[in-house]
């Protein structure tokens, strides 16, 4: 067991019964900026006919990764933004999933060479990523180690032990694949005993797997709260890593031959009327769901409430979610601010009434009480930051842009995400977030 002690966990209304549904959008989108550093090139035209796994483009950085469709039917559009910049490539589903034949294989026999090959052409490659800077993982490159997190501590976050109940077939399947990969360890990381005796009792046939139980509060899930622990990244190190459901998604193109596109979601908040659980597809349009939201004013977020994404008049899902959030929007005033009891508000100090219940689920909003402030120093972030950094003054280096005080400080070991509490709970409101993903972007092009 590996405790988490630093964090804090959010308590909001509208979590996820545990009860499943199927959805089956009527389009469905693959939206280029769902990936760091890709710059798409088409390989199909509007009123094109696709198959599941047809490749919609490649990447010109990376020529050998293919974006697939999740779903078959007709190209319906090709959104672009400002300098034909390729926005989305918008699918209208025939409802039949037909799919393109990958074969089937037993990844223990196949190759490295063999499975990584398999994952590119049916476009699964997508869903595994690398540390530093959350790319898609470069295939020419050897991981130091794979890492999968297999539970989320995130706000109402959909529970992994749950979605994966029946699916452990894959989850060794998937497993046996990543192990081809690397010639360091495949940690697989759940926060359940009984999820690991599972794993447990699956009999790898690679020997380079390592189960391990973490406990503690938000970000626990986070992949980089577990690699600090378990394998600390050093410059000019990488590290691949994905989620639950991506190792789902790679098993069963073994176990099917085919590109799987499901995706099972929690549609969670306060303005949900019944939050539960469904089974959809990659890049799903949810406007089909929207009949169970309760208000008009509302924000729909595509992800968690910390990390996501509004998708209010986009409406599709974000490639790497498997979570659906829909709270108030902010939009008003509050008599007397700060200066009111504010028992139902959210409170990671002593300084309101809402101190008192802390471990009560809230229904909060997007208001963000106050306006933008100078950055002031508080000492408050080291209490939710559960890394061996400096996370203040590691924001401070990435505000003035200095690459070597950055490096000093640890940037290769985090990613945007690993702040989102530090931004909570910040009484300067500043776009950490923004701030950190931006810096790892310069690095990044700095670095190629």
């Amino acid at each position: 067991m590996i405790k988490v002690k630093k964090g804090i966990d959010i308590h909001l209304v509208g979590e996820a019964k545990k009860e499943l549904k199927n959805y089956e959008p009527k389009l469905c989108a693959v939206k280029p900026h769902d990936f760091i550093g890709v710059v798409p090139k088409l390989h199909v035209v509007e009123g094109d006919e696709v198959k599941v796994g047809t490749v919609l483009f490649h990447n010109k950085n990376n020529e050998s990764i293919f974006f697939t469709s999740p779903v078959s039917g007709t190209v319906k559009a090709v959104v672009r933004g400002e300098k034909r910049v390729i926005l989305q490539v918008v699918i209208e589903s025939d409802g039949k999933y037909e799919a393109i034949d990958f074969g089937k294989a037993d990844p223990s026999k196949l190759s490295r060479e063999q499975v990584i090959d398999k994952m590119i052409q049916s476009g699964t490659w997508t869903m595994l990523r690398q540390r530093p800077y959350s790319t898609i993982a470069n295939p020419q490159d050897k991981p130091k180690c794979i890492a999968v997190s297999m539970f989320d501590t995130a706000p109402m976050a959909p529970d992994n032990n749950f979605v994966i109940e029946n699916q452990y077939e894959a989850v060794k399947a998937g497993v046996e694949a990543l192990a081809k990969m690397t010639d360091g360890v495949v940690y697989l990381n759940v926060n359940s005993s009984a999820t690991a005796k599972k794993l447990a009792s699956l009999n790898f046939s690679a020997k380079n797997i390592s189960i391990n139980e973490f406990e503690g509060p938000h970000p626990t899930g986070n992949i980089s709260t577990q690699l600090n622990v378990l394998s600390p990244i050093n410059k000019g190190e990488v590290v691949w890593y994905c989620y639950a459901q991506n190792l789902v998604s790679i098993g069963n193109l073994f176990i099917n031959g085919t590109y799987d596109s499901r995706r099972t979601i929690a549609f969670t908040g306060s303005e949900v009327k019944d939050p539960v659980y469904y089974q959809t597809r990659i890049g799903a349009e949810l406007s089909g769901l929207y009949n169970n939201i309760s208000s008009d004013n509302v924000r729909i977020i595509s992800g968690n409430v910390l990390t996501g994404t509004k998708i209010n008049g986009d409406n599709f899902l974000g490639f790497y979610d498997s979570q659906v959030s829909v709270i108030p929007e902010g939009n008003h005033y509050q008599l007397f601010g700060w200066l009111a009891p504010n028992f139902k508000k959210f409170t990671s100090t002593n300084t309101m009434g809402a101190s008192l219940c802390k471990k009560s689920k809230k229904v909060l909003d997007t208001n963000l009480n106050g306006g933008v402030r100078p950055l002031i120093m508080t000492g408050n972030f080291e209490k939710v930051f559960p890394f061996d950094i400096y996370p203040m003054q590691l924001i401070k280096a990435c505000i003035i842009k200095d690459i070597d005080q950055m490096e000093e400080l640890g940037i290769y070991e985090i990613d945007a995400e690993d702040f989102a509490l530090c931004e909570v709970i910040d009484p300067s409101k500043t776009p950490i977030q923004q701030i950190v993903r931006e810096s790892l972007e310069m690095l990044r092009k700095e670095m190629n």
